[in-house]
């Protein structure tokens, strides 16, 4: 049994173990259903003021995401147009410095032009001039040297004179020491700045035998400025009447052509007495030239003529190795300038090659530069479409569509909105 106290009379009141469960169930209900719903009343005013808080804080951000978005794509614009702006600036500033680089490279060739023309011209009339006095002076010496010629004849008719008597002092010593006293004689007087040597400078084979080539004597003589113009390669042949075999001028020729070209000589004089019947040596001089270039086969008596005739000869022509080095050195020297501007146009041409390069290479860099730019302003725009998406996605978002797979909490909302607590009871029984 249970007493009851009534809280508004104060009686009290026995019951039995039914009648009091059916009150404390009724008690129960009536306090759970009440409690329900205004816990169901609480969860819907929460429940909205969270949606609307919900939209609130999304409108905010997407009106800040907006914001931001504009202000990073005006930037973007910006930064492009500046990088534009730049790009045209640094083309136009490269077109400028190139222009002016051509242009005082042009006004350059131009006036080395202008110098290549004029000094061509001096050089042109130089040579003329030079050739001129070459071909009168050449047409004197020609004169002179007939009257050479005629003195030679003279001087031959001479010494032919002095045959015999030579010969017979030629018995009391020997051919080379003749020759040697003779030059001797007018050295100081005749052949100052000339040398006359005893060849003693044999050449030797590949095992280091004599092999004989080896002349007697060289002549070499030298103009005031120490060049040599002229020399010769003499060679003695003398032989005693009690000798068996007798030898001819002929014989030695070979050798003496050899000894001339390996000690570089000009000219190669064979002084002999031997074959001394012969009328053609006995005549004086003897030009072998056709058989061994340079060369000739005189008797003792022709030395110092044969000497002095080579010699005048040489000196006659110093002037005109001089005239002919100094055009040489003029054609080497237009030669040497044409070169220099040929090197110049070339290092010209690959400057301006290299510039081109540089040029194409930063617009290339420029290029790459926008379009990475435009990349990036793409890539924004598509992410502004999928924001917007997002946010219809966020405005179709309704209590009807969340609550599609659940029925039972469909049904709490259906009976939260219908304000019947029972009806949500009764579903969750």
């Amino acid at each position: 049994m249970h007493e009851i106290k009534c809280p508004n009379c104060g009686k009290t009141f026995t019951l039995d173990e039914a009648g009091y469960a059916a009150i404390q169930k009724q008690v129960r209900d009536d306090e759970f259903n009440r409690d329900l719903s205004e816990r169901l009343h609480q969860y819907t005013v929460e429940k909205e003021n969270a949606l609307k808080l919900a939209a609130a804080t999304a409108q905010q951000e997407k009106t800040a995401a907006l914001d931001k978005q504009r202000d990073e794509i005006n930037a973007l614009n910006l930064k492009v147009r500046e990088l534009e702006l730049g790009k045209e600036l640094a083309v136009k500033q490269a077109l400028e410095q190139q222009n002016e680089k051509i242009s005082a490279q042009d006004k350059q060739i131009t006036e080395l032009m202008g110098k290549i023309s004029v000094a061509a011209e001096r050089s042109k009339a130089d040579i003329q001039t030079l050739t001129n006095d070459y071909e009168t002076k050449l047409r004197n010496k020609d004169d002179a040297h007939a009257a050479e010629i005629r003195l030679k004849d003279e001087t031959i008719a001479q010494y032919k004179d002095f045959k015999a008597k030579m010969s017979v002092k030629l018995l009391g010593e020997t051919l080379e020491q003749h020759c040697m006293i003779e030059f001797e004689r007018l050295r100081a007087t005749a052949f100052r700045r000339a040398k006359f040597d005893k060849d003693n400078d044999s050449k030797t084979g590949s095992e280091g035998e004599v092999k004989g080539s080896k002349g007697d004597f060289i002549f070499r003589d030298y103009d005031e400025n120490g060049n040599e113009y002229i020399s010769i390669m003499f060679d003695m042949k003398n032989e005693s009447d009690e000798t068996s075999t007798k030898h001819k001028n002929e014989d030695f020729l070979k050798k003496l052509d050899e000894d001339r070209r390996k000690k570089n000589c000009e000219y190669a004089v064979l002084v002999s007495l031997l074959e001394r019947d012969s009328e053609l040596y006995n005549g004086g001089i003897v030009d072998v030239s056709h058989k061994y270039p340079k060369m000739f086969v005189i008797r003792p008596q022709c030395f110092i003529p044969m000497i002095t005739l080579l010699r005048d000869a040489a000196q006659s022509t110093i002037e005109y190795r001089q005239q002919v080095i100094k055009l040489q050195q003029a054609s080497i020297d237009v030669s040497n300038f044409e070169n220099a501007m040929n090197t110049f146009k070339a290092g010209f041409s690959e400057t301006c090659r290299k510039a081109g390069n540089q040029y194409d290479a930063a617009v290339k860099d420029i290029d790459a530069t926008i379009k990475k730019l435009q990349d990036i302003k793409e890539s924004l725009r598509k992410w502004v479409g999928h924001l917007g998406a997002a946010e219809n996605k966020l405005e179709d978002l309704t209590i009807k569509k969340l609550t599609a797979d659940s029925p039972t909490l469909r049904a709490q909302f259906n009976a939260a909105r219908s304000g019947n607590p029972k009806s949500i009871i009764d579903i969750k029984e």
